[in-house]
């Protein structure tokens, strides 16, 4: 389906979904034979620096080499990574329409969220573009199919980083490999292209993996030495002595008797030959596993901005430390966050709101995608502290209180809390007097009528004290809503506890009475 529209810098283009679909499919498919090189194999200082020196040339496939090497052989660093891309597949998220936005602009935004709460393949998506942390940048192909007259996204496919290029004249501009030099522009509407930045700078500098090759190429190291040191810790050095003249066999011989009797416990050799047993080797691990420490300290501060939320030392780590470690690591994701809301806003809802929006004017007046990145607050600090702020006067609206501790607005006529008070037991002595007095304040009328004109005397001051409040809300509210919020204050601030008392002294009297007419034979 063919239709003119414009691109989120404001620049027409003529759009057909269908052919661009078919174009990027053949392209990527094409790509895919590529395999991936692993260049951490053999991997030294000298080739790891070359290594930098392609990706700082703009090489990706560089890049996205040796980030998911380090990814495959690094157990540590895979784990605090996944800790920081899984924590956005927790938040919730809102499509939230234009400033000042008419009906028809809600109904769009509210018609996208519809869209991508049923989208299957939008959490996976959440977690393909995180990618990005350690690779720069994360791309996911969209596939896109019309139903029921509205354009939709019906699934979105990781794309590795090394089928892309930089662009010639834009370094931070990413397209597709191809045998043109400059690459293949991408499709509009096609693409989820997703810019992690840990760092400014040119595209290829945006993500971590610089920074976490050195401490992973420094480990690997640490650990390749702690494994020969534990082959040879506690074992006697072995020497073989053969005579001056020897022959080539004869050594050959004196050799595998030596390497052999370590295995064997026992061997033959020539006579005139010896071995000799030298001290066993000496050493503690705990210098390697120091240095593997602190490599995977360095690879935590880089991911998480600390180390007491990946692993803890036992001697310095506080809860209060590990608290303010844990406050770093929630502002590294709230700053995750906003990146892939500005990202799904740009690639996802933009598209989605430009092919089946009714009120689409262009990209100025378009649905934003956030994530809710705000934490309810100690309820029962509130609730100790808002009551007394009200009594001396202080005006509090409603919707900031329930913003604070995200208690979400009654809607229509559902149920709400409310507080049950506790009415103290009645002694039945004193329920027996008191009926006895009624009885013999009124002996000319029937006895229900006496608690009946008793039970009105006394109650009706307590309802209408208890009313006023009611009575003065319905008269300064200016409108529905405003009454509706007034009422609502008014929960748990009306004390229903005298006049439920007095209820109950006359339900008892009542009962006592009933009593009374059968033990008279009435």
């Amino acid at each position: 389906m063919q239709s003119r529209i414009v691109d989120m810098h404001g620049q027409p283009f003529e759009l057909d979904l269908e052919v661009q679909q078919t174009e990027d499919e053949a392209r990527v498919q094409q790509l895919l034979k590529r395999y991936s090189d692993n260049p951490t194999q053999g991997l030294t200082p000298k080739k790891l620096a070359q290594l930098m020196k392609r990706v700082e040339q703009g090489d990706l496939s560089a890049l996205a080499d040796l980030a998911t090497d380090m990814e495959d052989k690094d157990s540590h660093l895979i784990a605090e990574l996944g800790k920081r891309r899984r924590a956005v597949r927790s938040l919730s998220w809102i499509i939230k329409p234009p400033r000042n936005a008419t009906d028809q602009e809600k109904k769009d935004a509210a018609l996208i969220t519809e869209l991508l709460e049923d989208a299957t393949w939008f959490n996976d998506l959440l977690f393909d573009m995180t990618d990005g942390i350690l690779k720069s940048f994360s791309m996911s192909e969209l596939r896109w199919e019309y139903v029921e007259k509205t354009h939709m996204i019906s699934g979105a496919e990781y794309r590795e980083q090394g089928l892309f290029q930089l662009g010639k004249e834009n370094r931070n501009e990413l397209r597709l490999r191809s045998d043109d030099p400059s690459g293949t522009a991408l499709n509009p509407f096609g693409w989820v292209a997703h810019i992690s930045r840990s760092k400014s700078g040119y595209l290829h500098r945006a993500g971590l993996t610089s920074n976490l090759a050195w401490p992973f190429l420094f480990k690997n190291y640490s650990i390749r030495d702690l494994a020969e040191f534990l082959e040879i810790y506690g074992l006697p050095s072995k020497i073989g002595k053969y005579p001056a003249g020897a022959s080539g066999k004869e050594k050959s011989t004196l050799m595998r008797a030596v390497l052999s009797i370590g295995h064997n416990a026992g061997g033959i050799i020539p006579k005139g030959m010896e071995i000799d047993f030298k001290e066993a080797a000496k050493g503690q691990a705990d210098p390697f596993l120091n240095f593997v420490a602190w490599c995977e300290k360095a690879q935590s501060k880089a991911l998480l901005g600390g180390t007491l939320t990946g692993q803890a030392d036992g001697a310095t780590s506080t809860n209060a430390l590990g608290r303010v470690h844990q406050d770093v690591m929630d502002d590294i994701i709230e700053s995750d966050a906003m990146e892939l809301a500005a990202t799904i806003t740009r690639d996802i809802v933009y598209p989605l709101y430009a092919l089946n929006g009714r009120s689409y004017s262009g990209p100025r007046r378009m649905p934003r995608f956030e994530f809710d990145l705000s934490e309810p607050e100690d309820i029962k600090l509130y609730s100790d502290s808002v009551p007394n702020l009200v009594d001396v006067g202080m005006p509090i609206p409603v919707r900031w209180l329930q913003d604070k501790l995200q208690i979400p607005a009654v809607e229509n006529d559902e149920p709400v809390l409310g507080r049950v008070m506790a009415i103290a037991p009645v002694d039945t002595a004193t329920l027996k007097t008191q009926t006895a007095a009624l009885k013999a304040e009124e002996p000319e009328q029937e006895d229900l009528d006496v608690l009946e004109a008793r039970l009105q005397q006394v109650a009706s001051p307590l309802m209408d004290k208890l009313l006023e409040p009611v009575k003065q809300a319905v008269l300064k509210a200016k409108s529905l809503e405003e009454l509706r919020s007034n009422i609502i204050a008014l929960a748990g601030e009306l004390n229903t506890s005298e006049l439920g008392a007095q209820m109950q002294l006359a339900i008892a009297a009542s009962t006592l009475l009933g009593r009374a007419e059968v033990d008279d034979g009435r």
